[in-house]
């Protein structure tokens, strides 16, 4: 049970790593794969829901190292590690998982929404602040029910339907045992089946005789095995075998027994370090990925289909492992062509989709050795991918090149619907990150006489305010140019950052690129906003000249000017942000998150039903 507890700093993290090589978890992922899919579809017309951005865990990730706190990846899910972890130092988990309810903390169990962010108290006489939150305890909740076995919780967490099981022959055992409800709940019929479930574990002495009467109520048949996969199940919650306090003591820590392909030592560190992806190791071991959507237009094709060319080259890459590598998906296939699987949006589904990796150089052959080669023949790996010259990226500062060097890329296989002002709003937004820079020198006043602070002052008031409607096609440009940004981060770590990371923090924001938008397309223009800091004037005409001569001509010719198909369809009164789900639908509203990469939130529209989500 919960009860109120401060807690002054968080001094490390552990994450979850890639999918767990036994594709236990497969069916769930697919699962809430569709889920998103509901969410972000019921966003773009008009509806609730929640669809975490593209970036958030590389955001997260800077984040923790800016603030210098200690973090470890996982190899793949990292709750028993956690658990592991927290009971060897005696300190709680702060979560949102609620399966830490079920795992045996010595110290309980922090739920991140039962933090009163907003609520900073100081413990009086000192100079000690907290923020009050809610710790959860196994042992309260279990003299709660009359002092329950703990070690039976993990078969009520099965029982239940977890991330591993959700078999249907268990609605066979809950049809037929009576569940003691105990106090009557207002909460619903689920929250009547978990109390019954706990009444009724509560009999029992321990797991086996608990199991054993499980079974008792299921055909002979099936009961082998849903005995198997119910004990299978219930070790996801003991104790785990890997120690992760070895990474925080020497930076390092053994691979578990049970997630152990024979990867390269550089891969496995970087995989630890958090500088490669999970979508790498997936790639890597399982051959397949899975696209995440965003809040875009459910009429078009995903938006990842964009940067399917960089994928490519990352996935040729991964296929020149070494032989020793054993991988269970490769192993139990024929000799074939290297292909990798992908789980992406179709219209408002999933779909498996097979992708064939691009056959690279020689001297890329060997993935143990990659990280060999030197830093010009990496680079030109990237740079051939993205489709941009070295000489282009010249002019451009260091910690811009390859966000510049991305959105070169997007700019040559962006759809039509990409215009002049799409562009100028995302190099405009870019400054902020040199912007800050220049406001925290110390010479900015005397020097630029303050135009710096003035521009970043002008573009903060250009942020789209919460409620206004967004434009759902702008949202699908950007969200390609955030699909972009994302595999090409990844290849450059991939390829040990020929190219330095960009200040992801600070690179993108949602509400300033949709604000600006809205402002070229009406009164304001680029030299309006940039006059008031030559120095920033000059970073952006190196900004926008890079990307301009990767850009199609089309993209610059007069307003006026429209291509046979688009004058037709301006004559016969439709707008290019309308299609067929209702002609309000080239507005959307929206609000800034928390992060950087804001999450586009939209009004419900008036005659406009959200899906029903699960």
């Amino acid at each position: 049970m919960p009860s109120s507890t401060g807690f002054t700093s968080i001094q490390t993290w552990s994450c979850d790593g890639g999918c767990d090589i036994s594709d236990k978890k497969l069916n769930t992922l697919k699962d809430r794969a569709r889920e998103k899919i509901q969410m972000a579809h019921s966003l773009s017309v008009g509806g609730g829901g929640y669809v975490c951005p593209l970036l958030i865990r590389e955001v997260f990730i800077q984040v923790l190292i800016k603030l210098q706190v200690c973090f470890v990846q996982c190899f793949s899910e990292a709750d028993r590690d956690i658990m592991t972890l927290a009971n060897h130092w005696n300190c709680p988990v702060l979560s949102s998982d609620s399966d830490f309810c079920i795992f045996d903390l010595k110290s309980g169990f922090c739920p991140l929404n039962g933090f009163q962010w907003r609520n900073m108290n100081t413990i009086k006489g000192t100079r000690d602040s907290y923020i009050p939150a809610k710790c959860f305890f196994l042992d309260t909740l279990c003299c709660h029910f009359g002092n329950m076995n703990k070690t039976l919780l993990p078969l009520f967490a099965v029982l239940c339907g977890n991330d591993h099981v959700n078999l249907p022959v268990m609605e066979t055992f809950l049809s037929k045992v009576r569940l003691p409800l105990g106090a009557a709940s207002s909460k619903g019929r689920r929250h009547h089946r978990v109390l019954g479930l706990l009444n009724w574990l509560s009999r029992f002495a321990d797991p086996t005789e608990a199991l054993d009467s499980v079974l008792n109520h299921l055909p002979k048949k099936k009961r082998g095995t849903v005995k198997a996969l119910l004990c299978s199940s219930m070790e996801e919650y003991l104790q785990a075998q890997g120690r992760l306090q070895d990474f925080f003591q020497h930076g390092a820590y053994t691979c578990p027994d049970t997630w152990n392909p024979g990867l390269p030592p550089w891969v496995l560190a970087a995989l630890a370090r958090g500088q490669l992806s999970p979508f790498i190791s997936d790639a890597l071991v399982l051959r397949r990925t899975i696209l995440h959507t965003q809040v875009e237009n459910m009429q078009r094709p995903n938006a990842h289909r964009i940067s399917l060319p960089i994928r490519q080259v990352i996935y040729g890459l991964l296929v020149n492992a070494p032989p020793h590598v054993r991988n269970v998906a490769w192993d139990a296939l024929p000799p074939q062509p290297p292909t990798f699987s992908e789980v992406e949006r179709i219209n408002k589904n999933i779909k498996t989709s097979i992708v064939n990796a691009v056959e690279l150089p020689k001297d890329h052959s060997d993935l143990s050795k990659l990280t060999e080669l030197s830093l010009a023949s990496r680079q030109m790996l990237l740079l051939e991918t993205l489709k941009v010259k070295q000489s282009l990226l010249d002019p451009v500062p260091a910690a811009l090149k390859l966000p510049v060097a991305v959105s070169c890329y997007w700019v040559q296989h962006a759809e039509a619907t990409l215009k002049l002002h799409h562009l100028q709003a995302l190099l405009l937004g870019m400054l902020l990150g040199p912007l800050r820079a220049m406001v925290s020198s110390p010479e900015e006043k005397a020097v630029r006489g303050g135009g710096a602070e003035a521009l970043r002052e002008e573009l903060r008031r250009a942020r789209a305010p919460p409620g206004t409607r967004l434009d759902l096609d702008t949202a699908h440009v950007f969200c390609q140019w955030q699909c972009c940004l994302q595999m090409g981060l990844y290849l450059n770590q991939l390829l040990s950052t020929p190219l330095p990371e960009p200040d992801l923090t600070r690179l993108y924001s949602g509400s300033l690129v949709h604000g600006l938008c809205r402002q070229l397309l009406t009164s304001a223009s680029v030299e309006s906003l940039l006059h008031l800091c030559p120095e920033a004037q000059q970073l952006y005409e190196h900004l926008f000249n890079a990307t301009r001569s990767c850009a199609p001509a089309e993209l610059f010719l007069p307003k006026g000017r429209l291509n046979p198909k688009r004058r037709k369809q301006k004559k016969s009164g439709i707008s290019s942000s309308e299609n067929r789900v209702g002609t309000t639908l080239n507005t959307r509203s929206w609000h800034e998150g928390s992060n950087r990469f804001e999450l586009l939130m939209v009004e419900t529209l008036e005659n406009e039903a959200a899906p029903e989500l699960k």
